[in-house]
C-alpha cells in the first residue's frame, strides 16, 4: 500500500477542523531503529532503537507539525505563514508554505542559525528576517505581529503543530506493539515533548499499549526547565534547543511529571560525544541537538545509576547531521594525499611498502 502522509494515515486520530486541505510531502513514516552498540556502550542488558525523525522531508522533526499546521491554514485560505526559528521550524514551515503556494516568513535570531537550516529556508523561498535578539524576541514579534495582521503563526504555539507531532508517539507503538519503557528527547521550545506525551496518552486510551516515563534533556546553557527560571541569554552548541523560555515550558513540565519522568541537563561536551559515537557505533548522524537525549540518557545511567535492565528504550533523534554540519567540518584536516599508486595507497592504509 502506498504511504500517502501523515494526514491520510492517521486523520481519524487528529482534531483538525473540517476545513483543514492537505498539504503533505509525505512525511512521517520514520524508521525506527536498533542500536545494540550504544546500547552496550552504555552497559548493555536493554533494548535500545532510534526514532530517527532526520528522515523527514526536510531533515528534521518539524514535518509532522508542519504538515498540520499549514493544511488548517491553507484551509482557510490564509496566503502568508509566519514563524520565528532557530533553524528547522523555518526550513519546514517554507517548505509547506512552498507546497501550499503560500508565502513564508521567517525571523532569525542574527548569527545563531545553522547554515544548513538557513539554506533550506532560502531555497524553499522563504522571506528570512533577522533580528538583532533571541530566539524568544522573535517568537513575542511573531505573536504580536500575526495577532495584528492575517499572517497565520506556525510555531510550536499553534495547536494543529501538536496535532501532527503526537503521530511520532504513534507510529512508536505500531511498529513495538507498545510504547517503551523509557523515551529520552531533547527540549528546547517544549513543544514536541509536550506532543508526545498527548499521542502515548490518546494511543493508550485507544489501544492499551502503555505509557513510557519521559526523560527530557535541555543543553546546560539553555535550560530554564531545570533551572526554574527564563535564561536571558541561552548558550550552546546545540543550536535548535538553545531557547531560553519554552512556550510550552509549563505543559513540558507536567508530562515530565505525569509519566512519572524528569528534565535533566547535560553539557555540550556531552551532547557532542554522543553525537560522534552515535555515527562511529551505529552509522546516524545527527545534528548536536538531536544527540541531547541520548546523552541525558547516558548521564542518567553512568551519573545516577539508572537501572534500565530489560528495558525498552526508545530515543528521539529529531534532525539530520547535515542540518548542522560545521561542528564537524570545522575541526576537520586535509585528507592525506598520497601519489596515484598502489604502495603509496599500502604505506598509509597497511604500513606496508616506501611511498613517496
Amino acid at each position: 500500500m502506498q504511504y500517502r502522509g501523515l494526514l491520510a494515515q492517521y486523520r481519524a486520530l487528529l482534531n483538525l477542523p473540517a476545513h483543514t486541505r492537505p498539504i503533505t510531502l509525505l512525511e512521517g513514516n520514520t524508521p525506527l531503529i536498533p542500536a545494540p552498540h550504544l546500547a552496550h556502550e552504555l552497559g548493555g542488558g536493554f533494548e535500545l532503537f532510534i526514532k530517527y525523525e532526520g528522515l523527514n522531508p526536510t531533515g528534521s522533526f518539524k514535518d509532522r507539525g508542519m504538515t498540520a499546521a499549514i493544511s488548517e491554514a491553507a484551509g482557510r485560505g490564509v496566503t502568508t505563514v509566519i514563524c520565528a526559528s532557530t533553524g528547522n521550524t523555518a526550513a519546514s514551515a517554507a517548505a509547506y508554505a512552498s507546497r501550499a503556494g503560500m508565502k513564508s516568513i521567517v525571523l532569525i535570531p542574527q548569527g545563531k542559525v545553522a547554515a544548513g537550516k538557513l539554506a533550506g529556508a532560502v531555497a524553499y523561498g522563504a522571506q528570512v528576517v533577522q533580528i538583532d535578539g533571541s530566539f524568544d524576541d522573535a517568537l513575542a514579534m511573531v505573536v504580536e505581529i500575526s495577532n495584528k495582521h492575517p499572517i497565520a503563526l506556525v510555531n510550536s504555539i499553534n495547536p494543529y503543530r501538536i496535532e501532527g507531532q503526537k503521530t511520532a508517539a504513534f507510529e512508536i507503538c505500531d511498529v513495538l506493539g507498545q510504547s517503551p519503557e523509557w523515551l529520552c528527547l531533547p527540549v528546547g521550545n517544549a513543544g514536541n515533548i509536550t506532543a508526545y506525551w498527548a499521542g502515548f496518552r490518546q494511543y493508550n486510551d485507544l489501544k492499551w499499549c502503555g505509557l513510557p516515563r519521559l526523560l527530557g534533556v535541555q543543553a546546560a546553557g539553555a535550560a530554564p526547565l531545570v533551572l526554574g527560571h527564563p535564561v536571558e541569554k541561552p548558550e550552546t552548541v546545540a543550536t535548535a534547543i538553545r531557547i531560553g523560555k519554552p512556550a510550552r515550558g509549563e505543559q513540558a513540565l507536567e508530562a515530565a511529571d505525569e509519566s512519572d519522568g524528569r528534565i535533566i541537563a547535560v553539557s555540550d561536551e556531552e551532547i557532542l560525544h554522543m553525537q560522534k559515537i552515535l555515527a562511529k557505533l551505529e552509522g546516524i548522524w545527527v545534528e548536536p541537538a538531536s544527540a541531547a537525549g541520548l546523552a541525558g540518557l547516558a548521564h542518567q545511567v553512568v551519573h545516577e545509576k539508572l537501572d534500565l535492565r530489560g528495558k525498552r528504550i526508545v530515543a528521539i533523534c529529531t534532525g539530520h547531521g547535515l542540518k548542522d554540519p560545521d561542528i564537524v567540518t570545522k575541526g576537520l584536516h586535509q585528507p592525506i594525499l598520497v601519489a596515484p599508486r598502489l604502495d603509496a595507497l599500502e604505506q598509509v592504509i597497511l604500513g606496508e611498502g616506501k611511498a613517496t
